[in-house]
C-alpha cells in the first residue's frame, strides 16, 4: 500500500461510514480496483481508519454519547450484534468479506429495498414528530433496531441502512434515529475492531505506522463533514437517492469485478 491508496480509502471510509451505503464494500471493492495488496497489514488499516470514523462522531455527539440513558440504550441495541458478530466471526470473515459477489448483490438488493421502503414510508406516512429526539426511543425499540443491525454482518447490507431503516418502520423520527444509529456505531465498531485487531495482530513497520495515521486522519476529517452534511439532508429528503446509488455501483462493480 502506498501514500496514495492510503488517502482514497481513508476518505472513503470517512464519507461513506455513516450512510446507508455500507463502508465495508465500498473498502473491499475500492481496494481491488486501485490494486490494494490483500495483506494482514491492509486489513488492519481497514479496521483502524473505521476507529477515525468514530472518533469524529465522538467529537460531535460526545454529551449525548455519554448521558446514562443513551449509555443503557446503546447497550441494549449493541447486544445481538455483538452476539452475533463473535460468534460467527470466522465465517464472516472468511466467507462474507471475501466473496465478491455476496457483496454486490447485497448492494443491489439493499438499494432495492431501500426504494421501496421509501415509497411505503411516504406513502403512510409513519414519520414521527420532527421534534422528537433519542430520549423517545423504547428500550424495546432499542433491541429491535440493535437486531436489525446484526443483518450489517454482511458487507454491503449497511449497518446505518438496517438501523435507520429499522428505526422508521418503528416510527421513530428521522433525525431521531440518524442520530441514534451515529451512537451506535461507537460501541459496535470499537468493539469489532478490538476483536479484529487482537485476532490479527499488530506488528509494524515504519512505513506502515505513516500509512496508518495518514489514513486515520483522513477518515476522521472526511467523517466529519460527512455527518454534519448528511444531518442536513435528512431534514429535508428520503433516502431513495442513496437506494439508487447502490444499484448503480453494484451494477458497476459487477461488471468490473466479476
Amino acid at each position: 500500500m502506498n501514500f496514495i491508496q492510503a488517502i482514497i480509502l481513508g476518505a472513503i471510509e470517512g464519507l461513506t461510514e455513516f450512510l446507508p451505503i455500507s463502508s465495508t464494500a465500498h473498502l473491499i471493492l475500492t481496494g481491488e480496483l486501485i490494486r490494494v495488496p490483500a495483506t494482514d497489514f491492509t486489513k488492519t488499516f481497514e479496521v483502524v481508519i473505521q476507529l477515525g470514523a468514530i472518533l469524529a462522531v465522538v467529537g460531535l455527539y460526545i454529551k449525548k454519547l455519554f448521558r446514562w440513558d443513551n449509555i443503557k440504550k446503546l447497550a441494549v441495541a449493541f447486544v445481538p450484534t455483538a452476539i452475533i458478530g463473535f460468534g460467527l466471526y470466522k465465517i464472516i470473515k472468511g466467507v462474507f468479506f471475501e466473496n465478491k459477489l455476496i457483496i454486490v448483490l447485497a448492494l443491489i438488493i439493499g438499494g432495492l429495498f431501500l426504494i421501496i421502503f421509501e415509497h411505503y414510508y411516504k406513502t403512510k406516512k409513519k414519520d414521527a414528530a420532527p421534534e422528537q429526539g433519542i430520549e423517545s426511543i423504547s428500550y424495546a425499540q432499542c433491541l429491535i433496531i440493535g437486531l436489525c443491525q446484526s443483518l450489517a454482518v454482511v458487507p454491503g447490507v449497511s449497518r446505518a441502512a438496517a438501523t435507520i431503516i429499522g428505526g422508521l418502520a418503528l416510527g421513530i423520527s428521522r433525525k431521531a434515529i440518524v442520530e441514534f444509529s451515529f451512537l451506535l456505531a461507537v460501541p459496535t465498531m470499537v468493539a469489532a475492531s478490538g476483536y479484529d485487531l487482537y485476532k490479527t495482530g499488530i506488528n509494524f513497520s515504519g512505513g506502515e505506522v505513516q500509512l496508518l495515521i495518514l489514513g486515520f486522519a483522513v477518515a476522521f476529517a472526511v467523517a466529519l463533514l460527512s455527518v454534519k452534511s448528511f444531518i442536513k439532508y435528512i431534514q429535508r429528503y428520503n433516502f431513495q437517492p442513496f437506494g439508487v446509488y447502490r444499484i448503480l455501483i453494484g451494477l458497476l462493480f459487477l461488471w468490473l469485478l466479476i
